[in-house]
């Protein structure tokens, strides 16, 4: 039976961690930073100008409102929202998603970062006779403490979709919700749903998966926004899962990023590089009956060049040893379903080779001394 990790649901309570977490993130290659305006995009005006106020959207800020009814109610529809239900919708805009969700759920907690939006929202709810049912949280989502709730109903800001897709998912092992309406851009949709052997496989589609079921709803046309994004967009819907595998999350995600930095590659040819050999051995102590358990401590090095050269030597064999063991020398990573992944990574493990450090007293590895998180997890 596949059970809950223990440490995983301490490592999402620890603020450190999430801190670190989200941070790194931010930084992927699917946004360019949350509420970045050093771009040149013009910012739009929507309002008539009269009770309702005047807004600009700028679009460097993600700002895209959907517009199209048909659009909202068909989100609305497939969210499958109950009466009794606490809906967390993120980035509400104006309201115009907002106003359909109040209709359907019992509550709703909207997160906005910007404070005209959050004026324009009370407004429009407040005209509508509909406040009391609706509670704003004008802040940054990734840095706001999310509230108890039953469903995500949202147009997730492009900017922002992997860092926030992060916290949701990863978070669910201590905020728990039944599923994840997503509006997101078409592009990075198709990552998120990606398959083995698919052009588009990648690690976001591998990390996700990990934590969540996803699939594919609709896709929505540009030309349903205000502004006029440049690309269409897509709507998703996760489903959290109760069993996630016994897998240590930082040495899962960096092994996911050891074995998709050259995805199109075999693993044999990517596990016979050098520096890459010299890094898993950096990791791990073997004894020296073995010749490869003792790892390198100084890189300049006072061993010799051949003793250093045969233990790389030796750990190479090693390293190959595991891979053909499991079948997977000739494989690629582009081709490999998450359970593959998970088998891989466990005869690694079995044989005491680590892709992150290690606790102290787990096969000789050393102390973790910092979170490492040192280029986003998707």
């Amino acid at each position: 039976m596949i059970r809950m990790r223990e440490n995983i649901v301490t490592n999402l309570l620890n603020p450190r961690f999430l801190r670190h977490f989200l941070d790194r993130c931010i930084q992927t290659k699917s946004g360019h930073g949350y509420g970045d305006v050093g771009r040149k995009n013009k910012p739009e005006n929507i309002g008539d100008g009269g009770e309702e106020m005047k807004i600009r959207l700028y679009k460097s800020r993600g700002q895209h409102l959907l517009t199209n009814p048909r659009v909202l109610d068909s989100i609305v529809r497939v969210s499958d929202i109950k009466s009794d239900d606490t809906v967390l919708e993120i980035g509400p805009g104006t309201g115009n998603l907002t106003l359909k969700l109040l209709e359907a759920a019992n509550n709703v907690f909207a997160i906005e970062i910007d404070n005209r939006m959050v004026d324009s929202l009370r407004k429009r709810v407040a005209g509508a006779g509909v406040q009391e049912r609706l509670n704003i949280i004008n802040g940054d989502a990734l840095k706001t403490e999310f509230p108890q709730f039953n469903l995500v109903v949202a147009n997730i800001p492009y900017n922002i979709s992997s860092p926030l897709l992060a916290k949701l998912v990863y978070g669910a092992a201590t905020n728990p919700f039944r599923s994840a309406t997503l509006l997101l851009q078409k592009e990075f949709a198709r990552r998120l749903l990606a398959k083995p052997g698919n052009s588009e496989y990648n690690r976001l589609a591998i990390n996700m998966n990990l934590m969540a079921d996803v699939e594919f709803v609709m896709d929505v046309s540009k030309r349903d926004f205000v502004p006029c994004p440049k690309v269409d967009s897509s709507v998703v819907k996760l489903y959290p899962k109760t069993e996630i595998p016994d897998v240590n999350l930082e040495e899962w995600w960096a092994f996911t990023r050891t074995c998709f930095n050259n995805k199109n590659k075999t693993l044999g040819a990517a596990f016979k590089q050098k520096r890459k050999l010299m890094e898993l051995m950096k990791l791990c102590r073997v004894e020296d009956s073995n010749d490869v358990d003792e790892c390198e401590s100084d890189k300049g090095g006072s061993q010799p060049g051949l003793e250093v050269g045969d233990r790389i030597s030796s750990f190479r064999g090693r390293v190959a040893g595991v891979l053909e063991s499991g079948g997977y020398l000739d494989k690629r990573p582009a081709k490999l379903s998450h359970d593959d992944l998970l088998h891989l990574l466990s005869l690694f493990n079995d044989d005491g080779i680590y892709f992150h450090n290690q606790p102290k007293g787990i096969d000789g590895c050393s102390v973790v001394t910092e979170l490492d998180l040192d280029d986003g997890l998707l």
